[in-house]
């Protein structure tokens, strides 16, 4: 791969993944909620999905499930109820973020299983994202040379950039934590982000396509 393509391929992938979506959303509030070093299994669970799908696509499922309408609409709904599901979730939380102020209510430890688990499950939660993969390789594959370094390339390209951005989402929650010591402000914010979550969920799953 010569670099004018990798720097070109490093340039749209920065600008689309800068673009906050679901799990940009979880990190930031896991950043707020955790702190920005218990956030890190989140990022790492959000990662994983994006290897995953391109591993996926990589493997010619992508363009399989562009042809099955009935696969794509039931891994669609069922991505789609999980974001409602954890927008349901944000919205009734009463628990306090990393630095709680006295008045503060405690909610309950989250292990950093959960928390990967979390990160994980948004990210793979959208079968748009194995179409994208999809697309979007083959338009930085030179197939006269070997395609299997090239994909590693691009791949671990992309899992850089994304740690690297999502851990900024999570560093951002977290900076921002302190203007949320309060329980009704901590109670707006988790308000926002159910709806959010809700929104991005009954979108997903109102699509057409």
């Amino acid at each position: 791969m010569d670099a004018l393509t990798w720097l070109t391929y490093v340039g749209v992938i920065f600008a689309l993944i800068i673009f906050p979506g679901p799990v940009a959303l979880l990190c930031t509030s896991h950043g707020l909620k955790f702190g920005r070093k218990q956030a890190a299994a989140t990022v790492l669970g959000g990662v994983a999905a994006s290897l995953l799908l391109m591993t996926i696509s990589s493997l010619g499922l992508g363009a399989v499930l562009a042809t099955s309408e009935t696969a794509f609409y039931a891994l669609k709904m069922v991505g789609g109820a999980y974001l409602i599901y954890l927008g349901i979730m944000a919205w009734r939380d009463t628990s306090s973020p990393a630095m709680p102020c006295p008045n503060a209510v405690a909610g309950p430890k989250v292990s950093a299983t959960t928390r990967f688990r979390r990160g994980f499950t948004v990210g793979i939660s959208n079968p748009k994202d194995l179409l994208f993969f999809a697309a979007l390789f083959p338009n930085f594959i030179d197939v006269s040379q070997p395609q299997l370094l090239q994909f590693v390339i691009l791949a671990l390209s992309w899992l850089v950039i994304d740690f690297t951005l999502m851990s900024t989402y999570a560093g951002l929650g977290a900076s921002i934590s302190r203007w949320f010591q309060t329980p009704r402000r901590y109670k707006r914010f988790n308000r926002a982000t159910g709806g959010l979550f809700m929104a991005a969920g009954g979108t997903l799953i109102a699509s057409n396509q």
